[in-house]
């Protein structure tokens, strides 16, 4: 009997010795020796030598389902690619399908159990993902559980593979399914601020530069800034996919191609490219390939961007509704709960400070992203798993702030119509709108006479000047002059 097919106990003490509980198990084999791996699992011994190995983070691969799923998905194109160019029989290719196809789906979800912050540049998920898959394929074959004599992890789930070409395949992969739930999230928060603009695209307020007042605008524009920021977030995340799938099927361990068939790079890319709908590409250059981290440093930067923007937007609603007595107090923002402990009827603006801080990581994200991509020496780079990790948590991240923040902030935004006009009326900002008809020197002085006499520019040019009423209330209205290059806050289809 092989030795990878024997059943046996190990009993668990308890503390104390008061108990113990039977474990079925298997013995499995590598270059190492011999381990025992539970015999429910459908992982093998290096899979059960890196969960010792790497007990880091507390989340494992298997926390990243899109990981997984992508991983399964670049195994069935390969175990397609070997069947179609003769090299594991129809048979083998079929039940490994069918394995991938269920992970694919979901199944097996709990088979995942290696830590993100793992060594070995991913060689311990790809282990782990191709002893799931042989297991998976041995039951649906008639087979035991590590009964690998006939479906075997490396010699037929992992044939003309290796970790440096199918890892980051999957990795890549998995960013651009996650981009589908980061960009409707990001969809429905700009549109809640375009309905918002549209809302108050004829409510004027003033302008700040520098927090101090300037001229006037709309609350309208002010929103529709935010939902432009965002619209230039979606267009950054759609140009991703065409970097993130330009992958390295085939390239095997260092780019040369070694242990790989010279055609399989072709077939496993092509059926890649069919089973995802992607435009799928084989990197040009192998070997640039296995160390460049470049789709990585863009999608990195395009979710710091992303987080950007959204800082810029929860700082800006922090600002205007901060008071409201002694403060800005341009709009209210929905209380979701009680300010302080101490002061009654204290409340803050809880929500844009939890988006401030997820904010913050993803900043953090970006950091860590870009130091592990510049830490690849000579023929690969190590830290695919952690740049990944830090992608996809950065991407969830956003995901849930955007939807918090509209469903909780944005969508309940109410503005103090009153107080904006009242703001754009008086202030002497609006001077620069005489600059033309008087000169600077002129409007100047009229400024600053309003400030000194508490009283309006409409008021004091018309005693300054001979420009009649008429001119005047034209020269001078705010929402005049916050359209002079025709902005009407509404999105331009």
């Amino acid at each position: 009997m092989n030795a990878s097919q024997i059943n046996i106990s190990n009993n668990d003490h308890a503390e104390g010795g008061t108990a113990s509980v039977a474990t079925d198990t298997r013995i499995e084999h590598d270059c190492i020796g011999e381990l025992a791996v539970p015999a429910d699992a459908y992982w093998g011994i290096h899979t059960q030598r890196a969960i010792a190995n790497f007990p880091v983070s507390g989340t494992t691969d298997g926390d990243h389902p899109e990981l997984v799923k992508a991983y399964a998905t670049v195994k069935r194109a390969c175990a397609a690619a070997n069947a179609e160019l003769g090299l594991i029989s129809d048979d083998k290719a079929a039940a490994i399908e069918q394995a991938c196809l269920e992970i694919e789906h979901g199944g097996l979800a709990d088979q995942f159990p290696v830590d993100v912050l793992q060594g070995g540049a991913g060689t311990s998920a790809n282990m782990n993902m191709n002893e799931v898959i042989a297991n998976r394929a041995l039951e649906l074959t008639g087979h035991t559980r590590g009964d690998y004599e006939f479906i075997h992890p490396n010699d037929h789930v992992n044939r003309s593979q290796s970790t440096n070409d199918t890892y980051p395949a999957a990795c890549k992969l998995a960013i651009v399914d996650a981009l589908h739930p980061l960009i409707a999230a990001t969809e429905t928060l700009r549109r809640s601020f375009h309905d918002l603009a549209d809302r108050h695209a004829n409510d004027v307020k003033l302008g700040r530069t520098q927090l101090q007042d300037a001229v006037p605008m709309t609350f309208g524009q002010e929103f529709h800034t935010f939902a432009s920021f965002l619209k230039l977030d979606m267009a950054a995340m759609e140009r991703l996919v065409p970097e993130l799938t330009v992958l390295n099927l085939g390239a095997t361990a260092i780019g040369t191609g070694i242990c790989a068939d010279l055609r399989f790079r072709k077939a496993a890319t092509e059926h890649l490219a069919r089973i995802t709908g992607l435009p799928v590409t084989a990197a040009p250059d192998p070997l640039a390939a296995m160390t460049d981290m470049s789709a990585y440093i863009a999608a990195s930067a395009c979710l710091k961007n992303l987080a950007i923007h959204l800082k810029k937007a929860a700082d800006d609603l922090r600002l205007l509704n901060s008071g409201p007595r002694a403060g800005f107090g341009d709009l209210t923002l929905p209380a979701r709960q009680a300010g302080s402990s101490i002061m009654p009827a204290k409340v803050n603006p809880v929500i844009p400070e939890c988006v401030d801080q997820c904010c913050f990581t993803v900043f953090g994200m970006d950091v860590t992203v870009n130091w592990a991509a510049a830490e690849g020496q000579l023929q690969l780079n190590a830290f695919d798993p952690l740049i990944v990790h830090e992608i996809l948590d950065g991407m969830r991240l956003m995901t849930n702030a955007m939807d918090t923040f509209r469903l909780n902030c944005i969508d309940g935004i109410i503005v103090d119509i009153e107080a904006g006009r009242h703001h754009a009326q008086r202030s002497p900002a609006i001077s620069a709108a005489l600059n033309d008809t008087i000169g600077y020197e002129a409007a100047s002085a009229v400024a600053a006479e309003a400030v000194t006499s508490g009283r309006t520019i409409r008021e004091v040019a018309a005693e300054r000047t001979t420009i009649n009423d008429e001119e005047l209330d034209r020269l001078l209205d705010p929402i005049a002059l916050s359209r002079s290059l025709g902005q009407t806050c509404r999105e331009r289809r």
